[in-house]
């Protein structure tokens, strides 16, 4: 139902005359002044970044939990294979990856002939 001209300056007086809080006047509902809304600005934003400090804290927790389970597995894995090219390990499954035999029979079949050349330039401890 819209007012009239009439109710609404009647209305208009009777709030010049009387003296009253901005929160009393009844046909335009509540409202906020502008010093309770950057209060409740300052208060929104505040609790936004103390959420925002706890989701980052439980983050960087969680991220840091991951990565030394990964790096505890990839460590272990780069071990693992270490220990079986050394043939310290037994072969998996039948793949027998021991290079120790190999660099053993190439040191013998081409630097020792190469040490033999040079052998009186040597000192006695490296002969052996």
């Amino acid at each position: 139902m819209a007012r009239t001209a009439t109710q609404t300056e009647s209305t208009q007086t009777r709030f010049r005359d009387k003296i009253m809080d901005q929160h009393d006047i009844p046909f335009l509902g509540d409202f906020y002044t502008k010093k309770e809304v950057d209060a409740m600005v300052a208060e929104a934003v505040e609790e936004a970044r103390r959420i925002d400090e706890a989701s980052m804290a439980k983050h960087n927790r969680e991220a840091t939990i991951i990565s030394m389970i990964l790096g505890f597995t990839c460590l272990a894995l780069f071990v693992d294979g270490l220990l079986r090219i050394l043939g310290i390990i037994p072969p998996f499954m039948d793949l027998d990856v021991d290079i120790i035999d190999q660099v053993v029979e190439r040191v013998e079949n081409d630097i020792m002939p190469q040490l033999q050349k040079y052998e009186r330039y040597l000192p006695n401890r490296y002969l052996k």
